[in-house]
């Protein structure tokens, strides 16, 4: 079976599965609830992110499988390869100071409003779970993108077409929408809420800047992982930037009368300074990673 067909199967499989699987995931969280108040919080959270839930443990269930069915004999070959304590540190420096410098200029210039906490123990908690959800997110998407499907593209085509392909599906499983709650939950409300989240590529003032912001990034993850032949810098990149996504939403809010094309939303990463921040940080990953000359399959 053909590369492309096994990835098609891969996503299919993800993205209705994850869309299938969703509501069962909402009922019994609302059973667990009803029974432990302490899970309140958690069925609570938008149907919309049942469904991305359900998307991202499918998409890890099936990379096994998919690394089988791509005969990746080696971790190396997905570059699953150290050292790991210098690349994670410095990519986690550039890209917590990149969006960190858009979250600053954004507070100074009127773009946002800082929100001090109301209970700063609760505050510091969110704050470690966005810490900790930013390690684990990284990991898993590296692997998946620029790990599995970077290296297996790269066995026939050049770097530029695979950091093309990798960045478009990288930027396309991020543009979601974030619709609003369903009136109930059905087997199908999975598929129709999946259906809203993916209206976000037919607003063409979303996708600019917004998406060209997520295929910048993908691009610079692809550069890394091509210069240094591992994965470590661009899991500790993509972390420094997953911090900032979730700490972004938590200590601010938005302001009366802030241009969100300019200052983007609570995504933080869908206005033009964070376009212009993340451009000019490609350029400085292009310098600072030396070119690394790939070796040859054998």
């Amino acid at each position: 079976m053909s590369a492309a067909r096994v990835l098609f199967l891969y996503l299919t499989a993800v993205f209705l599965g994850g869309a299938l699987l969703a509501p069962a995931l909402w009922h019994g969280t609302q059973a667990l609830a009803a029974a432990h108040p302490s899970l309140q919080h958690t069925a609570d959270q938008p149907f919309h992110r049942y469904v991305n839930r359900c998307l991202l443990g499918l998409a890890l269930i099936g990379l096994w499988p998919l690394v089988k069915a791509f005969r990746i004999r080696s971790l190396r070959e997905i570059g699953w390869t150290g050292p790991w304590w210098p690349g994670l540190t410095r990519g986690f420096a550039l890209g917590f100071l990149a969006l960190g410098m858009v979250t600053v200029l954004a507070l100074v210039f009127g773009g946002r409003e800082w929100v001090p906490p109301p209970d700063l123990s609760r505050w510091l908690r969110r704050l470690a779970t966005a810490a900790l959800s930013a390690g684990v997110v990284a990991c898993l998407e590296e692997l998946l993108f620029r790990g599995v499907l970077h290296g297996v593209l790269r066995r026939s085509a050049g770097f530029l077409v695979t950091a093309a392909i990798t960045s478009a599906l990288y930027s396309w499983v991020h543009f979601f929408e974030r619709p609003p709650r369903p009136e109930h939950v059905d087997a199908w409300t999975g598929l129709w809420t999946l259906g809203r989240m993916l209206r976000g590529f037919t607003d063409p003032t979303a996708l600019i800047p917004g998406w060209l912001s997520l295929v910048v990034a993908g691009g610079m993850l692809a550069l890394a992982r091509e210069r240094t032949g591992s994965l470590a810098f661009s899991i500790g990149l993509h972390a420094g930037w997953i911090f900032w996504l979730k700490a972004y939403g938590l200590a601010t809010s938005d302001l009366a009368g802030a241009d969100h094309r300019v200052w983007g939303t609570g995504k933080l990463f869908d206005g033009w300074v964070a376009l212009g921040l993340l451009a000019l940080q490609a350029v400085v990953v292009h310098v600072a990673l030396r070119p690394r000359t790939r070796a040859e399959p054998t």
